[in-house]
Order: C-alpha cells, then structure tokens, then sequence
C-alpha cells in the first residue's frame, strides 16, 4: 500500500490553535486506500518533519495551507514563506515523492502559491475526490491534466463542481485520534462542521468560492454522533465548536442540531463562529443555551444602515438590535467583530456602529474593530476595487498588503478613529491586538484556576484589563 504524508502547515496560534479539521477529514476519506499520517505542525512548527519523512518515507506529500496572510493591514504576515521556509523546502531535500499542495489559503491564490513554492501540483477547494483522482494518476504514470480542481505547473484541471457526490462530509474526522490533541485541550477547540457551502453573498467574502454557493447539510443526527464518540473519549475537558462560516444559516438547521444534543442529553461545552443576524430568534439562543453553548462570535461587521447594504450583508439593523438584546437576554458571552473601511465608509458610518456598541453590546463581551477589507480575486470586492482604480488586472494579489479602504475613510485616519474608540472602551480592541501581554495572560490564568472560573477566557482578560487601567498599567 502506498504511503501518504498529510502536512499541517498553520503554526498561527493567535487568538487560539486550530486543529487541523480537513486534513483529518482526508485521512477519514482515504483511509484503507492508502497508508495515511499526519504531520501536525501547528506546536512542532517544522522541528520534527525530517525525521518523520525519514522513518515513515511517503511515497507522496499533501501540505495544507490554511491561510495566506493575518487579513489584517497592520500584522501583514505573509505566511506563505514560512510554509516554504519551515515545510516544503527542508521535505524536498528528503524525498523526491510529489508535493501537492491545498487546503483554503492554496485555494484563493493556486497558480500564484504553486510557482512561489515550486510544488508540483495542488488541488482549489475540498480535496477528497480530486486528491484520490490525483493519486491514481500518479501511480499509473498518466496525464493528470483535467482531473477537476487539479493544478500542476503546465495546466489545471476543470473548476471543482460543487455536488454532494464526495461523501467526505459523512465522515467524522476524529482529530483526536489522528493527531496528539492534548496541546489544543489547554486554548483550542475541537472543530465540527455542519455543512458546507454559503448562500450568503458578502461583498468581500471568499467562502462561496472556496465551498460554493449552495449549502450541503449534514444530518443533526450525524453531526451529534461525531460530538457525542469524541466527548466520550476526551471528556468534559475539551470544547467543540462549529466551525462553518454561518452558523445559523439556512434557518431551522441550528434548531434541530440543539435539539438532537438536548434530547441526547449530552453534557458537552460548545461555542460557534458567526452567528448571523438575520435568523437569531428567543427559540434559537433558549436552544443554544440548553444545549450547551458557552460564548458566540457575532459578525455583523457593521451596524450603520449605509454600511449593511454596502457590505451586502442580507440583514437590517434592526436584526443586529435584536440580536444583541437577546444575546443580553440569555447572559451569553459574546464576541462581537466589526470591519470598518469599505465602500461608502466615512466618519458617519463609523460612529453609528461605535453609537450602537455603546447601546447596545454588554461591556463584558469582547468587540473587535478591524480595517480594511483584504481584497480577493473573485469575489464581488474585486470587482468593485478594479472599478474604482485601487488595484489592476495585473496585480499580483498573494501580496498580503493589498486592502480596500473607503476614500473617505483612508487608512491611517481609519486607524486614528479606532483607536480613539478604543481608549475608553475597554472592551473593545483593534483586530492586531488579539494576543494578550504575556503577564496578562498568566495573571489571567492564575485567577482562573484559584476561582475555579468557568467563564471564557475572554471575560477573564477585559476584567484583569479594566483593573490594570485603573491601577495605571496600561
């Protein structure tokens, strides 16, 4: 049987580690076919990979990129020439066996991302069948053009047809039996997905190219399944969170997947990313809560009326209004992020988002403010920034520099507004500011523990944060 090696190249910590949830649903998908492990770089960051290659000797090579850059005007980490310096480049002097690249960073930039590394082919968007396709190929000694979302350095394959044909979406991933999972059991999570695909249209949003424009659902029977195997073999000490992009969309799917945990009466500790405004209801946050959910992330992005439409957010105002009055309601921690600078922002926009965090967002919960909007090939901002002048066709988009932001809201102004907002709200922070100082957090750390706080880490932070205002540390 032939062997594969699957890299985890993401070592970005901030503001927690990821494990790496699709190279561990690959491992599911191929299992049996070939002789599949897993390099997890996220802690090791490349320290061990020699001797891994050199014990296990693959016959080919998968590195999953699952960023390009921080998207982030300030951090602009290019984290591309560390997955070369760190992974590809000390792998290729070990072993001739095929470099293959993917996972969603590999997914915007393909052709860019190959030739930056020299990698010998890689695969835009899931990578179950194709990467199978692929493998086949290569073991014949056939052409590998056209096989669908496949790249190479002389021709590319068909765009990936988003079907529900790739059964990978049924297989549970089992992160914690395919890696060592106990370093992200102290900040990390155990990521669960319940679909994939966005019907959501955001102006700046790479999501509908990345997993498509129709959302393919997993059962909620299936979906508490996977959490109730991996709870009975980890324990109370871990956290799953749903990692799709919306966590309520389409309508009716969150409710059933609460309801399938509350009528198992699973004891577990959840979170999710991006709760969307348009479908929050009192029947969905009593669910959440008998369910078990501790802390949400909320991502409005904008509470101005203007701004809403500009960012083609599909939501109103006063969807965000109810949101937060019954995330105030049900006592639910909260993170709540804002993207300020895209077209139509100005000072007016601006301060009716800063006049609704004020009246509306409980000043224990986290909001973070960012700027700019990271400019991505395909999506409708693309378009928009052409138009306008602000980049070219020819412009090499993988510079991790390249952001739109408003005319009447440029950059460094931007920033200023920010950080005046900022001063006396304590609760609120600029995105490039997710890590914590280092006393911060052990100070943090040790108040939990004496207090035996079960409360999100976050809370404990802005608490220890107002006291060090007051004392005159910050």
């Amino acid at each position: 049987m032939k062997k594969l090696l699957l890299i985890n190249t993401n070592t970005e910590k901030s503001p927690y580690p990821i494990p790496p949830l699709g190279l561990c649903q690959i491992a599911s998908y191929l299992q049996g076919l070939y002789e599949v492990r897993i390099y997890d770089g996220m802690f090791d960051e490349g320290r061990s990979l020699g001797s891994v290659i050199s014990s296990f000797n693959p016959d080919f090579m998968g590195f999953s990129i699952r960023n390009v850059d921080e998207m982030i005007p300030e951090r602009s980490t290019f984290f591309i020439e560390g997955v070369y310096r760190n992974f590809i480049k000390p792998a290729r002097k070990l072993t001739k066996a095929p470099c293959i690249l993917g996972g969603s960073g590999y997914t915007m930039f393909p052709r860019e991302i190959l030739e930056y590394t020299g990698a010998d082919y890689g695969i835009a968007g899931e990578g179950g069948k194709s990467l199978h396709a692929l493998l086949q190929s290569l073991e014949r000694g056939e052409d590998v053009n056209g096989i669908p979302a496949v790249y190479s350095r002389d021709g590319q394959g068909a765009r990936l047809p988003w079907t529900n044909g790739d059964n990978i979406l049924s297989l549970f991933s089992e992160i914690d039996r395919k890696i060592d999972f106990k370093p992200y059991t102290e900040r990390g999570v155990y990521s669960i997905q319940t679909k994939r695909g966005c019907a959501l249209r955001c102006l700046y949003c790479s999501y509908p190219l990345l997993e498509g424009s129709k959302y393919r659902l997993r059962t909620p029977a299936l979906i508490v399944n996977e959490i109730e195997e991996a709870s009975g073999r980890l324990g109370m000490g871990v956290t799953f969170e749903f990692v799709d992009s919306t966590f309520n969309e389409p309508k009716g799917h969150a409710e059933e997947i609460c309801r399938e945990l509350i009528r198992r009466k699973l004891k577990v500790k959840l979170r999710t990313m991006g709760v969307n405004p348009r479908n929050t209801s009192k029947e969905l946050f009593r669910l959440m809560i008998e369910a078990g959910f501790v802390q949400i992330d909320v991502t409005p992005d904008s509470a101005s009326p203007a701004m809403i439409k500009n960012l083609r957010k599909g939501f109103s105002i006063e969807d965000i209004r109810r949101t937060a009055d019954l995330i105030n309601k049900f006592n639910l921690p909260s993170m709540w992020f804002f993207l300020f600078g895209g077209p139509g922002e100005c000072r007016k926009t601006f301060n009716e988002t800063i006049d609704f965090i004020d009246g509306y967002i409980n000043p224990a919960d986290l909001v973070y403010m960012s700027a700019g909007l990271r400019i991505y090939p395909g999506t409708p901002l693309y378009k928009t920034a052409l138009k306008e002048g602000i980049i070219s066709a020819t412009d090499n988009l993988l510079n991790p520099s390249v952001f739109y932001f408003s005319k009447a809201a440029p950059r460094l102004e931007l920033k200023e507004w920010i950080l005046d907002a900022c001063k006396d709200r304590l609760h609120c922070l600029p995105a490039y500011e997710t890590t914590p100082p280092a006393e911060m957090m052990r100070e943090a750390v040790a108040v939990r523990k004496a207090q035996n706080l079960a409360e999100p880490m976050f809370r404990t932070l802005l608490r220890i944060r107002k006291g060090w205002k007051s004392k005159g540390k910050l």
